[in-house]
């Protein structure tokens, strides 16, 4: 039904120059689109600084004192200490009682067939003897 047939060595070697060819034009589109300004010569433009500069205030007025902020962490210090320059970090991990819940229900034993037999025969056995 379905023949199959065997490529040439030229078959062959016409799909590998075809695929190298494709991967360099690929390549090469790659390559001028993240360039394309400089192709053309087009020069960017210089960012615009986005910083405003705030108003001095006005020499009489009184201004805030700085806030200087120093903390102290044991941590830190031993960490700089050990001249290692490694990050530790470590977690504690606090252990929690679960809450109280109610005890789980009791589920009745499955009756056995030898069991369901005994108690029918004794329901007979109690239902002749009563109508006796």
């Amino acid at each position: 039904m379905s023949e199959e047939t065997q490529e040439t060595g030229l078959n062959g070697l016409k799909k590998t120059i075809l695929g190298v060819a494709g991967t360099a034009v690929t390549g090469f589109g790659i390559w001028a689109t993240t360039n394309i300004n400089k192709i053309f010569g087009v020069e960017e433009e210089a960012a615009t600084k986005t910083e405003q500069v705030a108003e001095q205030a006005q020499a009489g007025a009184a201004q805030p004192a700085p806030i200087v902020l120093n903390i102290e962490n044991n941590n830190t210090q031993q960490q700089n200490n050990s001249g290692g320059g490694k990050t530790i970090i470590k977690e504690t991990i606090r252990e929690v009682p679960a809450a109280q819940t109610a005890p789980a229900p009791v589920e009745e034993k499955k009756e056995t067939t030898a069991e369901r037999i005994a108690r029918l025969k004794k329901e007979k056995a109690d239902r002749d003897g009563a109508s006796n």
